[in-house]
């Protein structure tokens, strides 16, 4: 099973879904609307094997406003993410335990 963490106006994200869809049946979660937990964020986080705030949006005009840092702690940045999912780094797919971001799309092939 194939998972993508997906925003449709984003263009990588609508790249790696058309690279992922190649390789077979996906499920697209449209994680704005369907936002991930805290517990979920921080399952993906490890699958990732990434920092929190290697996850995050940092550029987002969200994450100042917030009064975001990039030094604030994990609980912080996962909450902020779970109340705020424009902040969560796209697209995310999940494959065979693994997860990786589609940046560029062609990253997420070493997982599938």
């Amino acid at each position: 099973m194939i998972t993508i963490w997906h925003n449709p106006r984003c263009s990588k994200s609508r790249q790696t879904l058309t690279l992922v869809e190649e390789k077979g049946g996906v499920t697209v979660r449209r994680y704005l609307e369907d936002t991930p937990s805290l517990d979920e964020l921080a399952s993906i986080k490890e699958l990732l094997g990434v920092t929190t705030i290697e996850m995050m949006r940092p550029k987002e005009g969200l994450f100042k406003e917030l009064g975001l840092s990039k030094s604030d702690d994990d609980a912080k940045l996962l909450a902020a993410m779970a109340a705020h999912p424009k902040l969560i780094e796209r697209p995310i797919v999940i494959a065979n335990g693994k997860a990786a971001f589609g940046r560029p799309p062609e990253a997420v092939l070493d997982i599938l």
